[in-house]
């Protein structure tokens, strides 16, 4: 299933369930442990399909506040320390109006055992990252964010100051090493709206307008290609690593309205 289907597919059963239109309802501050499981039990199926995915405590880690300081920004770091065994992580906000957040899937430039990324939480909930192996099978990890409104948070400016300048990208390198994979931050200039903020001067809200692909190459090789969500935050940072080729990075982001940019970086060589 993709991503854009599954998002259709998790956001009905949204307004299904908080309208209390069967069982499970949405998942909140109030919520026991056995209805956040049923709801996380029907948001993997509409993802995942009938696909099993066993519980890790290896081979993926989500790592984020246990209190999130700005529900709109809150840092995500996930942990892969088997790095070589993974294929693809997706995560899950389980009770965001789009839960589906982002899918990595990595490439043979990559070095996937850290990821750190910035999202919205609209309620106390369960996140999941659920990674795939090079087998194919699906593992996953689970951790609780007390956070609410960060999908509907106004950006503190219009929207056209928002707009200015994006797709404008940076790219900061940590200090390379011979034969280790190098560290990089890429940051895109994209308001990444959610459609739930509203025009604080038109009181309309604002359309939906978020990335929805980025891809990373070394070369000819790929790191990895992101498929994203309204959960990703506004002007997004993520966190990576790579294997460095001498090449430079080629950044190629789009977004659900059209938009298109790229991008190319040069790492700094390695030091003795």
């Amino acid at each position: 299933m993709t991503l854009k289907t599954a998002h259709a597919a998790a956001l009905a059963l949204i307004l299904a369930t908080t309208a209390l239109a069967g069982p499970v309802r949405a998942a909140g501050a109030s919520d026991t442990e056995q209805e956040r499981a049923a709801r996380w039990q029907e948001i993997a199926k509409s993802i995942f399909g009938d696909r099993t995915i066993e519980k890790t405590d290896s081979l993926v880690k989500i790592d984020a506040p246990a209190r999130a300081l700005d529900a709109a920004l809150v840092p995500i770091t996930l942990t892969m320390p088997q790095g070589d065994q993974i294929k693809a992580v997706s995560l899950v906000i389980d009770d965001n109006p789009a839960p589906y957040a982002a899918r990595f899937e990595f490439g043979p430039a990559a070095d996937p055992a850290e990821l750190k990324l910035r999202v919205r939480v609209n309620n106390y909930t369960d996140m999941h990252a659920v990674v795939e192996t090079q087998d194919g099978k699906l593992y996953e990890a689970k951790q609780f964010v007390k956070a609410s409104g960060g999908c509907s948070a106004p950006m503190g400016m219009s929207d056209e100051e928002a707009m200015k300048g994006m797709g404008d990208m940076r790219m900061k390198f940590a200090e390379t090493q011979p034969g280790k994979p190098v560290e990089a931050t890429l940051m895109i200039r994209h308001p990444n709206f959610s459609g739930m903020q509203m025009n604080q001067v038109t009181r309309d809200y604002t359309p939906a307008r978020y990335i929805d692909k980025l891809t990373v190459s070394a070369g000819d090789k790929k790191v990895f290609t992101m498929t994203g969500d309204i959960s990703i935050a506004s002007n997004p940072v993520i966190n990576f690593a790579f294997k460095p080729d001498g090449k430079p990075l080629q950044v190629a982001a789009s977004d659900n309205a059209g938009g298109s940019w790229q991008h190319s970086f040069t790492p700094p060589s390695p030091t003795n």
